[in-house]
Formats: C-alpha cells, structure tokens, sequence
C-alpha cells in the first residue's frame, strides 16, 4: 500500500493544501500562522464553525480506514518449487486475522502455513505469529514488512512475487475469524473457554475457509484444512483443496446446515469422517 496514496486520499478532502512557496505569513480567523519553507494552507479561508473541519476529518479518517482494509479478502498466487512442483500459495486476510497456506497445485498435498494477528500502519504491515509449520520457533515474535496494495493485485515491496485478490469478503455469510467455543452432544450444549493458547480457528474470506488446529503456549501445530465454501439457504458446503491430515479427502464436499444464533455459528452434519457433529463457532475478537 502506497504511503502517497493515503496522502492523497487525505488531499482530495480539501483538509489541507501543502505548497512548496516562499516564507510568508498569512493571517486566518485574526491569527498569525508562518512557516519557513513549507506553507500549511487551512481551507476554507472565511469564518467555519466547528462542524466542517470534524466531518471533513472524519472523512478523512474513514478514507484511510477504508483504504487499509482493502487486504480483507482472500488472495493466490501460483509458482514452481525448486522440486517442479506447482505450488499455490493462498492468503485469508479478516480483520485482525490471517493465514498463508501452500499447497500442490494439482494434487492439494498440504505443504507447509502459517498465521495469527495482523495490523497495518500506513504501507507496512506487523503480523505476531500464532503457528508456523516449517519454523514452529517463530511463534510468538512479530514480524513487519512494506507492502503495497492495488486492489486486485497484492504484495511485499521488494519481493518477485504478487497475488491476485480473489475475492474481497464476499458473498459468503461468514467473513471472519472464528474459534471452536462449544458442541452440542445429545442435546447438551458443551462450552470450552477460547481464551487458551489451544485453538481451533477457521478463517473465511468470501468465498475460501480455512480452519486451523494449533496451541501458542507448546507451539504445536496438530492440522488444517481449506478450500472454498458457498452459503445458501441455511446450507453451507465446503469444497476441500488441502488436507494435512489424510489427501484423500482432496476433492471431497461436504454439505452442513447453518445458522448465526446471537452472534455464534451453530454448525451441524456429518463429518468428513461420515460422523455426526454440531459445533459451535464464536467471532474472534
């Protein structure tokens, strides 16, 4: 994301004009304002209450919020490994959450991921690692790189590679993070507390999900799986690309009933294993 195009997002608001002019000063609402090389212009000239310069500040920090989270989304990018293979990388931003996963591009052999919190500061980007497959040592440490954004295509500045947006959040009904926070057995509803270091979480964007098995405080990562999903209806499906645990579930679709109750998920159906589950998944905060 461009430092200059925030900059000019905030221009095109009218809130302030930068000129490169000689010293001067100028005299706005009876007082004296000088600089001596850059002149800070504050528009309109004529008497303004209060009100304008708040909304067009708040315009222009919903420009900016806007403009940063064009991440959100899902993203791919297809390359060959140093082995021939073809590998697809595919990234899941939400808000505050993420996951890059690589995967065989014709077989969906899971090959290695990693995730957990992002946050963006003008064009660089700070992610804490929660997992990692290849380097489990990195959980825990924060990481920041430049990126740019341009809308459909995504990257780190500085690196040959790109990705491609696939989608921006939509159309599925459940964009987000999620984490396991209760079953149902026997009609007996069953809470676990999320706020330990063992997590089930399950990232969606529009159209892709992901789900992820992991505990921050060993560092163990115990599995994932992904692909694309649809919501219609009260039905969620799921097409699954990858599977660490068993790639013969690659290519298999799995159909579940859905529905938000209170904020909270309630998923139900039978299991990739041919056993009966209902879940319940709660919004990551």
């Amino acid at each position: 994301m461009a430092s200059g195009q925030a900059m000019k997002a905030v221009l095109n608001f009218g809130l302030l004009r930068i000129s490169k002019k000689k010293p001067q000063v100028q005299r706005i609402n009876n007082t004296n304002y000088s600089t001596k090389k850059t002149i800070f212009t504050i528009f309109p000239q004529k008497q303004q209450t209060m009100k304008k310069p708040i909304a067009l500040l708040l315009c222009t920090f919903l420009a900016i919020s806007t403009y940063a989270q064009s991440f959100i989304g899902a993203w791919e990018r297809y390359h060959t490994a140093d082995t021939g293979e073809k590998v697809k990388s595919v990234v899941i931003f939400c808000e505050g959450y993420q996951v890059l996963t690589n995967y065989d591009a014709s077989t969906g052999k899971f090959l290695n991921c990693n995730g957990g919190t992002w946050r963006i500061a003008g064009d660089m980007v700070t992610e804490k690692v929660e997992f990692d497959t290849n380097n489990p040592a990195r959980v825990g440490s924060e990481v920041s790189f430049q990126v740019f954004n341009h809308d459909s295509v995504m990257g780190i500045v500085g690196r040959d590679f790109n990705f491609k947006r696939i989608d921006n959040g939509t159309p599925g009904a459940l964009q987000g993070a999620w984490l396991m926070s209760g079953r149902v057995v026997d009609g007996q509803t069953q809470l676990r507390d999320t706020s330990g270091p063992r997590k089930t979480m399950k990232i969606l964007s529009g159209t892709r999900f992901q789900w992820i098995a992991y505990n921050t405080e060993t560092k163990e990562f115990s599995g994932t799986g992904g692909g694309t999903y649809t919501t219609s209806n009260g039905e969620y499906t799921e097409n699954i690309e990858f599977f660490s645990r068993d790639d013969t579930r690659v290519g298999n679709s799995l159909k579940f009933n859905y529905k938000l109750v209170d904020g909270n998920w309630h998923h139900s159906g039978i299991s990739s294993k041919g056993e009966p589950i209902y879940e319940i998944w709660s919004l990551r905060e």
